[in-house]
Protein backbone atom coordinates (compact mmCIF):
# COMPACT_ATOMS: atom_id res chain seq x y z
CA UNK A 1 0.00 0.00 0.00
CA UNK A 2 1.38 3.34 -1.19
CA UNK A 3 1.91 6.84 1.06
CA UNK A 4 -0.98 7.89 -0.66
CA UNK A 5 -3.43 5.52 -0.76
CA UNK A 6 -2.57 4.81 2.88
CA UNK A 7 -3.41 8.45 3.65
CA UNK A 8 -6.07 8.44 1.62
CA UNK A 9 -7.80 5.13 3.52
CA UNK A 10 -6.73 7.10 7.18
CA UNK A 11 -8.65 9.97 6.06
CA UNK A 12 -11.74 8.29 4.88
CA UNK A 13 -12.09 6.63 8.48
CA UNK A 14 -11.70 9.70 10.14
CA UNK A 15 -14.62 11.24 8.19
CA UNK A 16 -16.51 7.52 8.67
CA UNK A 17 -16.46 8.22 12.06
CA UNK A 18 -17.51 11.89 12.18
CA UNK A 19 -20.44 11.10 10.46
CA UNK A 20 -21.02 7.70 12.57
CA UNK A 21 -20.77 9.90 15.70
CA UNK A 22 -22.87 12.99 14.18
CA UNK A 23 -25.31 10.38 13.46
CA UNK A 24 -26.05 9.05 15.73
CA UNK A 25 -26.15 11.95 18.28
CA UNK A 26 -27.31 14.50 16.25
CA UNK A 27 -29.13 14.42 13.19
CA UNK A 28 -29.78 10.99 11.90
CA UNK A 29 -28.30 10.60 7.94
CA UNK A 30 -30.03 7.35 5.95
CA UNK A 31 -28.52 6.78 2.62
CA UNK A 32 -30.45 4.53 0.60
CA UNK A 33 -29.19 3.19 -2.45
CA UNK A 34 -31.34 2.81 -5.29
CA UNK A 35 -30.58 0.58 -8.32
CA UNK A 36 -31.91 -1.15 -10.68
CA UNK A 37 -31.18 -3.45 -13.90
CA UNK A 38 -32.13 -2.00 -17.79
CA UNK A 39 -35.63 0.05 -18.01
CA UNK A 40 -36.14 -0.98 -14.41
CA UNK A 41 -38.01 2.64 -13.57
CA UNK A 42 -35.62 4.08 -11.35
CA UNK A 43 -36.39 7.60 -12.28
CA UNK A 44 -39.89 7.11 -12.00
CA UNK A 45 -39.45 5.15 -7.97
CA UNK A 46 -37.50 8.09 -6.90
CA UNK A 47 -39.51 10.78 -8.45
CA UNK A 48 -42.72 9.29 -7.10
CA UNK A 49 -40.86 8.38 -3.57
CA UNK A 50 -40.23 12.08 -2.99
CA UNK A 51 -43.48 13.73 -3.96
CA UNK A 52 -44.70 11.10 -1.88
CA UNK A 53 -43.07 11.91 1.14
CA UNK A 54 -43.52 15.80 0.73
CA UNK A 55 -47.25 15.23 0.14
CA UNK A 56 -48.16 12.06 2.02
CA UNK A 57 -52.10 11.20 1.35
CA UNK A 58 -51.53 8.56 -0.74
CA UNK A 59 -49.17 7.24 2.15
CA UNK A 60 -50.93 5.07 4.55
CA UNK A 61 -48.01 2.68 4.60
CA UNK A 62 -45.64 4.21 6.42
CA UNK A 63 -46.61 4.63 9.98
CA UNK A 64 -45.16 7.83 10.98
CA UNK A 65 -46.93 9.43 8.22
CA UNK A 66 -50.35 6.98 8.74
CA UNK A 67 -49.90 8.78 12.48
CA UNK A 68 -49.75 11.85 11.78
CA UNK A 69 -45.71 12.59 13.38
CA UNK A 70 -44.37 13.70 10.27
CA UNK A 71 -44.40 17.42 11.30
CA UNK A 72 -42.71 18.50 7.34
CA UNK A 73 -40.60 17.40 4.75
CA UNK A 74 -38.21 19.64 2.48
CA UNK A 75 -35.48 19.11 0.13
CA UNK A 76 -32.11 20.45 1.45
CA UNK A 77 -28.89 20.73 -0.16
CA UNK A 78 -27.17 17.01 -0.85
CA UNK A 79 -23.73 17.05 1.39
CA UNK A 80 -21.94 15.61 -1.73
CA UNK A 81 -20.73 18.50 -3.56
CA UNK A 82 -19.05 16.68 -6.38
CA UNK A 83 -22.02 14.82 -7.19
CA UNK A 84 -24.99 16.06 -9.59
CA UNK A 85 -28.14 16.73 -7.64
CA UNK A 86 -30.93 14.39 -8.84
CA UNK A 87 -33.30 16.28 -11.02
CA UNK A 88 -36.56 15.86 -8.84
CA UNK A 89 -38.39 19.09 -10.46
CA UNK A 90 -37.57 18.41 -14.02
CA UNK A 91 -38.83 14.56 -13.45
CA UNK A 92 -42.13 15.18 -12.01
CA UNK A 93 -42.81 18.20 -14.35
CA UNK A 94 -42.66 15.72 -17.47
CA UNK A 95 -44.55 13.09 -15.17
CA UNK A 96 -47.56 16.05 -14.54
CA UNK A 97 -46.93 17.83 -17.05
CA UNK A 98 -50.50 18.52 -19.23
CA UNK A 99 -49.56 15.70 -22.01
CA UNK A 100 -47.19 12.99 -19.64
CA UNK A 101 -44.02 11.60 -21.03
CA UNK A 102 -41.85 8.96 -19.25
CA UNK A 103 -38.50 11.01 -17.85
CA UNK A 104 -35.03 10.45 -18.85
CA UNK A 105 -33.04 7.22 -17.54
CA UNK A 106 -30.29 6.88 -15.23
CA UNK A 107 -27.06 6.95 -17.09
CA UNK A 108 -25.01 8.52 -13.62
CA UNK A 109 -24.48 8.61 -10.83
CA UNK A 110 -27.29 11.58 -9.07
CA UNK A 111 -28.11 12.22 -5.08
CA UNK A 112 -30.83 14.54 -3.22
CA UNK A 113 -31.63 14.96 0.50
CA UNK A 114 -34.91 14.49 1.50
CA UNK A 115 -35.10 15.88 5.54
CA UNK A 116 -38.02 15.29 7.19
CA UNK A 117 -39.51 16.63 11.00
CA UNK A 118 -40.58 13.74 12.84
CA UNK A 119 -42.25 14.00 16.47
CA UNK A 120 -41.50 10.75 18.13
CA UNK A 121 -43.95 8.09 19.15
CA UNK A 122 -44.61 6.18 22.59
CA UNK A 123 -43.34 6.88 25.96
CA UNK A 124 -40.78 9.37 24.20
CA UNK A 125 -44.02 11.63 22.79
CA UNK A 126 -44.40 14.02 25.63
CA UNK A 127 -41.02 14.27 26.68
CA UNK A 128 -39.05 15.45 23.56
CA UNK A 129 -39.83 17.73 20.49
CA UNK A 130 -39.67 16.71 16.61
CA UNK A 131 -36.28 16.22 15.58
CA UNK A 132 -34.92 15.84 11.87
CA UNK A 133 -33.83 13.03 9.79
CA UNK A 134 -32.01 13.18 6.52
CA UNK A 135 -32.53 10.99 3.74
CA UNK A 136 -29.75 10.83 1.32
CA UNK A 137 -30.88 8.90 -1.65
CA UNK A 138 -28.37 7.75 -4.05
CA UNK A 139 -29.21 6.77 -7.81
CA UNK A 140 -27.34 5.20 -9.80
CA UNK A 141 -26.83 2.67 -13.25
CA UNK A 142 -27.49 -0.39 -12.21
CA UNK A 143 -25.35 -1.53 -15.10
CA UNK A 144 -22.72 -0.27 -12.54
CA UNK A 145 -23.62 -2.50 -9.56
CA UNK A 146 -22.99 -5.46 -12.01
CA UNK A 147 -19.22 -4.50 -12.05
CA UNK A 148 -18.98 -4.80 -8.57
CA UNK A 149 -18.11 -8.63 -8.16
CA UNK A 150 -15.23 -8.18 -10.93
CA UNK A 151 -13.11 -6.93 -8.08
CA UNK A 152 -12.67 -10.50 -6.90
CA UNK A 153 -12.10 -12.07 -10.46
CA UNK A 154 -8.96 -12.01 -12.07
CA UNK A 155 -8.49 -11.33 -15.95
CA UNK A 156 -8.62 -15.29 -16.87
CA UNK A 157 -11.63 -16.04 -14.80
CA UNK A 158 -13.69 -13.02 -15.94
CA UNK A 159 -12.87 -14.53 -19.60
CA UNK A 160 -13.66 -17.85 -19.09
CA UNK A 161 -17.28 -17.08 -16.98
CA UNK A 162 -17.87 -14.52 -19.79
CA UNK A 163 -16.79 -16.88 -23.10
CA UNK A 164 -19.24 -20.30 -21.57
CA UNK A 165 -21.54 -17.91 -21.29
CA UNK A 166 -21.37 -16.13 -24.78
CA UNK A 167 -21.44 -19.88 -26.24
CA UNK A 168 -24.89 -20.35 -25.37
CA UNK A 169 -26.17 -16.98 -27.35
CA UNK A 170 -26.76 -16.87 -30.87
CA UNK A 171 -26.00 -13.53 -30.60
CA UNK A 172 -22.92 -13.60 -29.74
CA UNK A 173 -21.62 -15.02 -33.10
CA UNK A 174 -20.05 -12.41 -34.34
CA UNK A 175 -17.90 -12.28 -31.45
CA UNK A 176 -16.62 -15.69 -30.75
CA UNK A 177 -16.05 -15.99 -34.19
CA UNK A 178 -13.91 -12.61 -34.31
CA UNK A 179 -12.01 -13.96 -30.88
CA UNK A 180 -11.58 -17.07 -32.66
CA UNK A 181 -9.50 -15.58 -35.22
CA UNK A 182 -6.85 -13.79 -33.34
CA UNK A 183 -3.70 -15.44 -31.47
CA UNK A 184 -3.77 -13.87 -27.89
CA UNK A 185 0.21 -15.11 -27.26
CA UNK A 186 1.22 -13.05 -30.33
CA UNK A 187 2.12 -9.56 -30.29
CA UNK A 188 -0.83 -6.86 -30.60
CA UNK A 189 -1.73 -3.49 -32.18
CA UNK A 190 -4.26 -0.72 -31.33
CA UNK A 191 -6.53 -1.52 -33.89
CA UNK A 192 -6.83 -5.21 -32.99
CA UNK A 193 -7.55 -4.38 -29.79
CA UNK A 194 -10.44 -1.87 -30.73
CA UNK A 195 -12.26 -4.07 -33.12
CA UNK A 196 -12.64 -6.44 -30.74
CA UNK A 197 -13.65 -4.13 -27.97
CA UNK A 198 -16.17 -3.04 -30.53
CA UNK A 199 -17.94 -6.32 -31.51
CA UNK A 200 -18.26 -7.26 -27.89
CA UNK A 201 -19.29 -3.79 -26.68
CA UNK A 202 -22.11 -4.28 -29.76
CA UNK A 203 -23.07 -8.02 -28.13
CA UNK A 204 -23.46 -6.52 -24.48
CA UNK A 205 -26.17 -4.02 -26.54
CA UNK A 206 -27.95 -6.98 -27.89
CA UNK A 207 -28.25 -8.86 -24.37
CA UNK A 208 -29.44 -6.01 -22.69
CA UNK A 209 -32.65 -5.40 -25.79
CA UNK A 210 -33.06 -8.78 -26.01
CA UNK A 211 -33.67 -8.35 -21.91
CA UNK A 212 -30.40 -10.11 -20.69
CA UNK A 213 -29.65 -8.63 -17.22
CA UNK A 214 -25.79 -10.07 -16.77
CA UNK A 215 -24.09 -7.81 -19.23
CA UNK A 216 -20.65 -6.82 -17.16
CA UNK A 217 -18.66 -4.82 -17.94
CA UNK A 218 -21.47 -2.28 -17.51
CA UNK A 219 -19.27 0.75 -18.25
CA UNK A 220 -19.09 -0.18 -21.79
CA UNK A 221 -22.68 0.37 -21.73
CA UNK A 222 -22.42 3.59 -20.26
CA UNK A 223 -19.36 5.07 -20.73
CA UNK A 224 -19.91 8.95 -20.69
CA UNK A 225 -16.42 10.86 -21.30
CA UNK A 226 -14.67 7.51 -20.83
CA UNK A 227 -15.40 6.02 -24.12
CA UNK A 228 -12.78 4.96 -25.92
CA UNK A 229 -9.80 5.01 -23.12
CA UNK A 230 -7.73 1.55 -22.52
CA UNK A 231 -9.57 0.99 -19.39
CA UNK A 232 -12.42 0.67 -21.39
CA UNK A 233 -11.19 -1.25 -24.35
CA UNK A 234 -10.93 -4.92 -23.75
CA UNK A 235 -13.07 -7.86 -24.28
CA UNK A 236 -12.32 -11.87 -23.13
CA UNK A 237 -10.09 -14.61 -24.60
CA UNK A 238 -9.84 -17.66 -24.42
CA UNK A 239 -6.69 -18.38 -22.32
CA UNK A 240 -3.43 -19.08 -24.79
CA UNK A 241 -0.32 -21.49 -23.43
CA UNK A 242 2.36 -18.51 -23.32
CA UNK A 243 1.56 -15.28 -22.26
CA UNK A 244 4.16 -13.42 -23.07
CA UNK A 245 5.18 -9.76 -21.51
CA UNK A 246 3.90 -8.17 -25.03
CA UNK A 247 1.17 -10.46 -25.79
CA UNK A 248 -1.86 -9.87 -26.75
CA UNK A 249 -3.28 -12.10 -23.33
CA UNK A 250 -1.33 -9.53 -21.16
CA UNK A 251 -2.41 -5.84 -22.47
CA UNK A 252 -6.07 -7.07 -22.18
CA UNK A 253 -5.08 -8.32 -18.37
CA UNK A 254 -3.58 -4.80 -18.07
CA UNK A 255 -6.61 -3.19 -19.00
CA UNK A 256 -8.85 -5.11 -17.16
CA UNK A 257 -7.26 -4.53 -13.95
CA UNK A 258 -6.86 -0.91 -15.08
CA UNK A 259 -11.20 -0.96 -15.45
CA UNK A 260 -11.10 -2.27 -11.81
CA UNK A 261 -8.86 -0.19 -9.79
CA UNK A 262 -9.77 3.07 -12.35
CA UNK A 263 -13.48 2.92 -12.67
CA UNK A 264 -14.91 0.55 -10.07
CA UNK A 265 -12.96 0.65 -7.06
CA UNK A 266 -13.82 4.59 -7.09
CA UNK A 267 -17.74 4.00 -6.85
CA UNK A 268 -17.18 1.25 -4.34
CA UNK A 269 -15.31 3.53 -2.21
CA UNK A 270 -16.71 6.78 -2.42
CA UNK A 271 -20.23 5.86 -2.80
CA UNK A 272 -21.71 2.39 -2.78
CA UNK A 273 -19.77 1.20 0.35
CA UNK A 274 -21.46 3.84 2.43
CA UNK A 275 -25.14 3.01 1.68
CA UNK A 276 -27.22 1.88 4.69
CA UNK A 277 -29.96 0.66 2.70
CA UNK A 278 -30.47 -0.56 -0.88
CA UNK A 279 -33.67 -1.09 -3.16
CA UNK A 280 -33.53 -3.00 -6.14
CA UNK A 281 -36.35 -2.63 -8.96
CA UNK A 282 -36.24 -5.12 -11.13
CA UNK A 283 -38.51 -5.54 -14.78
CA UNK A 284 -39.40 -9.03 -13.74
CA UNK A 285 -42.40 -9.24 -16.16
CA UNK A 286 -39.70 -8.13 -19.08
CA UNK A 287 -38.09 -11.17 -18.13
CA UNK A 288 -40.46 -13.55 -18.17
CA UNK A 289 -42.04 -12.12 -21.46
CA UNK A 290 -38.55 -12.59 -22.77
CA UNK A 291 -38.34 -16.38 -22.12
CA UNK A 292 -36.78 -19.22 -19.79
CA UNK A 293 -33.29 -17.53 -20.69
CA UNK A 294 -34.00 -14.24 -19.49
CA UNK A 295 -35.26 -15.52 -16.12
CA UNK A 296 -32.43 -17.70 -15.65
CA UNK A 297 -30.03 -15.18 -16.51
CA UNK A 298 -31.98 -12.63 -14.43
CA UNK A 299 -31.32 -15.24 -11.60
CA UNK A 300 -27.61 -15.39 -11.80
CA UNK A 301 -27.59 -11.60 -12.01
CA UNK A 302 -29.11 -11.14 -8.57
CA UNK A 303 -26.91 -13.67 -7.02
CA UNK A 304 -24.36 -11.55 -8.27
CA UNK A 305 -25.60 -8.71 -6.92
CA UNK A 306 -26.02 -9.54 -3.40
CA UNK A 307 -22.53 -10.97 -3.58
CA UNK A 308 -22.01 -7.03 -4.12
CA UNK A 309 -23.24 -5.72 -1.44
CA UNK A 310 -21.75 -6.12 2.55
CA UNK A 311 -24.75 -7.11 4.56
CA UNK A 312 -25.05 -7.08 7.46
CA UNK A 313 -26.69 -4.61 10.92
CA UNK A 314 -24.54 -1.44 11.43
CA UNK A 315 -24.57 -1.26 15.23
CA UNK A 316 -22.91 2.04 16.49
CA UNK A 317 -19.34 0.34 17.00
CA UNK A 318 -19.27 -2.35 13.94
CA UNK A 319 -19.76 1.20 11.76
CA UNK A 320 -16.67 2.98 13.33
CA UNK A 321 -14.35 -0.25 13.20
CA UNK A 322 -15.62 -2.31 10.13
CA UNK A 323 -17.31 0.61 7.88
CA UNK A 324 -20.97 0.76 6.59
CA UNK A 325 -23.04 -2.43 6.13
CA UNK A 326 -26.45 -2.49 3.99
CA UNK A 327 -28.62 -3.63 6.71
CA UNK A 328 -31.75 -3.75 4.55
CA UNK A 329 -32.04 -4.40 0.91
CA UNK A 330 -35.45 -4.36 -0.96
CA UNK A 331 -36.06 -6.04 -4.35
CA UNK A 332 -39.21 -4.84 -5.96
CA UNK A 333 -40.51 -6.12 -8.97
CA UNK A 334 -42.04 -3.02 -10.81
CA UNK A 335 -44.36 -1.92 -13.44
CA UNK A 336 -46.90 -4.15 -11.09
CA UNK A 337 -50.06 -1.63 -12.71
CA UNK A 338 -49.27 -3.76 -15.89
CA UNK A 339 -51.39 -6.46 -13.91
CA UNK A 340 -54.61 -6.61 -12.36
CA UNK A 341 -54.54 -6.83 -8.76
CA UNK A 342 -55.38 -10.51 -8.32
CA UNK A 343 -51.96 -11.52 -10.04
CA UNK A 344 -49.68 -9.13 -7.37
CA UNK A 345 -48.54 -12.05 -5.12
CA UNK A 346 -47.57 -13.99 -7.42
CA UNK A 347 -45.21 -11.50 -8.67
CA UNK A 348 -43.82 -11.06 -5.39
CA UNK A 349 -43.73 -14.40 -4.99
CA UNK A 350 -41.64 -14.90 -8.08
CA UNK A 351 -39.27 -12.08 -7.21
CA UNK A 352 -38.93 -14.25 -3.87
CA UNK A 353 -38.14 -17.27 -5.88
CA UNK A 354 -35.38 -15.44 -7.71
CA UNK A 355 -33.19 -13.94 -5.15
CA UNK A 356 -34.28 -17.28 -2.20
CA UNK A 357 -30.84 -18.59 -2.19
CA UNK A 358 -28.89 -15.13 -2.20
CA UNK A 359 -31.34 -13.17 0.59
CA UNK A 360 -31.02 -16.54 2.80
CA UNK A 361 -27.18 -15.94 2.42
CA UNK A 362 -27.63 -12.14 3.38
CA UNK A 363 -30.29 -12.78 6.32
CA UNK A 364 -27.60 -14.75 7.57
CA UNK A 365 -25.12 -12.46 7.85
CA UNK A 366 -27.34 -9.93 9.55
CA UNK A 367 -29.01 -7.82 6.79
CA UNK A 368 -32.91 -8.26 6.59
CA UNK A 369 -34.27 -8.96 3.13
CA UNK A 370 -37.83 -8.40 1.59
CA UNK A 371 -39.38 -8.91 -2.05
CA UNK A 372 -42.52 -6.96 -3.55
CA UNK A 373 -44.27 -5.91 -5.85
CA UNK A 374 -44.80 -2.08 -6.98
CA UNK A 375 -45.84 0.09 -9.19
CA UNK A 376 -43.77 3.96 -8.87
CA UNK A 377 -46.41 5.58 -10.50
CA UNK A 378 -49.70 3.97 -11.36
CA UNK A 379 -50.35 4.14 -15.62
CA UNK A 380 -53.39 2.09 -16.17
CA UNK A 381 -56.91 1.40 -14.17
CA UNK A 382 -58.27 -2.19 -13.75
CA UNK A 383 -61.39 -4.23 -15.61
CA UNK A 384 -62.62 -7.28 -15.92
CA UNK A 385 -63.84 -8.63 -19.02
CA UNK A 386 -65.67 -11.71 -20.01
CA UNK A 387 -63.81 -14.02 -23.01
CA UNK A 388 -64.89 -17.90 -24.04
CA UNK A 389 -66.80 -18.21 -20.66
CA UNK A 390 -63.88 -17.41 -18.17
CA UNK A 391 -64.03 -13.40 -16.34
CA UNK A 392 -60.39 -11.98 -17.18
CA UNK A 393 -58.61 -9.67 -15.14
CA UNK A 394 -57.57 -6.69 -17.56
CA UNK A 395 -55.97 -3.26 -17.14
CA UNK A 396 -56.13 -0.80 -19.27
CA UNK A 397 -53.89 2.20 -20.25
CA UNK A 398 -52.93 4.50 -23.11
CA UNK A 399 -49.89 2.39 -25.20
CA UNK A 400 -46.90 4.13 -25.66
CA UNK A 401 -45.68 4.25 -28.80
CA UNK A 402 -42.13 3.13 -30.59
CA UNK A 403 -40.79 7.02 -30.56
CA UNK A 404 -42.09 7.29 -26.78
CA UNK A 405 -45.18 9.09 -27.58
CA UNK A 406 -49.03 8.47 -25.99
CA UNK A 407 -50.53 6.19 -28.54
CA UNK A 408 -54.53 4.51 -28.33
CA UNK A 409 -56.38 3.45 -25.42
CA UNK A 410 -56.52 -0.17 -24.85
CA UNK A 411 -57.29 -2.70 -22.40
CA UNK A 412 -54.73 -5.81 -22.36
CA UNK A 413 -55.09 -9.41 -20.22
CA UNK A 414 -51.19 -10.06 -20.27
CA UNK A 415 -51.76 -13.82 -19.22
CA UNK A 416 -51.78 -15.52 -15.23
CA UNK A 417 -48.91 -16.32 -13.66
CA UNK A 418 -48.73 -19.09 -11.54
CA UNK A 419 -49.79 -19.83 -8.69
CA UNK A 420 -46.43 -21.44 -7.97
CA UNK A 421 -43.38 -19.46 -9.50
CA UNK A 422 -41.26 -22.88 -9.48
CA UNK A 423 -42.81 -23.77 -12.70
CA UNK A 424 -40.96 -20.87 -14.02
CA UNK A 425 -37.78 -20.94 -12.63
CA UNK A 426 -37.44 -24.92 -13.45
CA UNK A 427 -37.96 -24.42 -17.00
CA UNK A 428 -35.21 -21.79 -16.99
CA UNK A 429 -32.74 -23.65 -15.40
CA UNK A 430 -33.64 -26.30 -17.42
CA UNK A 431 -33.02 -24.94 -20.06
CA UNK A 432 -35.94 -24.09 -22.29
CA UNK A 433 -35.99 -21.62 -24.77
CA UNK A 434 -39.77 -21.17 -24.42
CA UNK A 435 -42.90 -21.41 -21.77
CA UNK A 436 -44.41 -24.74 -22.23
CA UNK A 437 -47.74 -24.03 -21.17
CA UNK A 438 -48.36 -20.39 -21.67
CA UNK A 439 -47.16 -16.89 -23.41
CA UNK A 440 -46.85 -14.17 -21.45
CA UNK A 441 -47.01 -10.98 -22.72
CA UNK A 442 -46.30 -7.36 -22.07
CA UNK A 443 -47.74 -4.01 -23.37
CA UNK A 444 -45.77 -0.42 -22.56
CA UNK A 445 -47.96 2.18 -21.21
CA UNK A 446 -47.70 5.90 -21.08
CA UNK A 447 -47.66 7.73 -17.93
CA UNK A 448 -52.02 8.46 -17.66
CA UNK A 449 -52.76 12.32 -16.86
CA UNK A 450 -52.66 13.67 -13.25
CA UNK A 451 -54.41 16.05 -11.06
CA UNK A 452 -52.79 16.29 -8.10
CA UNK A 453 -54.66 17.69 -5.16
CA UNK A 454 -53.32 19.21 -2.46
CA UNK A 455 -51.58 17.01 -0.09
CA UNK A 456 -52.18 14.31 -2.44
CA UNK A 457 -48.53 12.48 -4.14
CA UNK A 458 -48.61 10.82 -7.43
CA UNK A 459 -51.12 7.33 -7.48
CA UNK A 460 -48.61 4.50 -7.13
CA UNK A 461 -48.88 0.29 -5.85
CA UNK A 462 -47.30 0.01 -2.51
CA UNK A 463 -44.62 2.72 -2.69
CA UNK A 464 -45.60 3.19 1.05
CA UNK A 465 -44.98 -0.53 2.13
CA UNK A 466 -41.85 -0.09 0.42
CA UNK A 467 -40.75 3.64 2.40
CA UNK A 468 -41.52 1.73 5.53
CA UNK A 469 -39.55 -1.60 5.04
CA UNK A 470 -36.72 1.34 3.58
CA UNK A 471 -36.83 3.64 6.70
CA UNK A 472 -40.01 3.36 8.46
CA UNK A 473 -37.84 2.28 11.77
CA UNK A 474 -35.91 5.47 12.16
CA UNK A 475 -38.92 7.71 11.96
Amino acid sequence: MGISTLADTLTRGAEQISSTVSGAFFEPVIRIGVTGLARAGKTVFITSLVANLLERGRMPGLVAAHEGRIAAAFLQPQPDDTVPRFDFESHLAALTAPTPHWPDSTRAISELRLSLRVRPAGLLAGLTGPRTVHIDIVDYPGEWLLDLPLMDKSYAEWSAETLDALQRRDIAASYLAEAGEVDASGAWEEPQIKALADTFTTYLNAARQKGLSGIAPGRFLLPGEMAGSPALTFAPLAKPGGTGRRSLWREMERRFEAYKSQVVAPFFRDHFSRIDRQIVLVDALEAIHAGPPAVADLQDTMAEILSAFRPGRNAFLSRIFLGRRVEKILFAATKADHLHHTQHARLTAFMEALTGEARARADFQGAETSSIALASLRATVEETREHDGETLGCVRGTLLNADGSAGKQAAFYPGALPDSPASLIAAARQGHEAWLDQDYQIMKFAPAPLALKPGMGPPHIRLDRAAQFLIGDRL
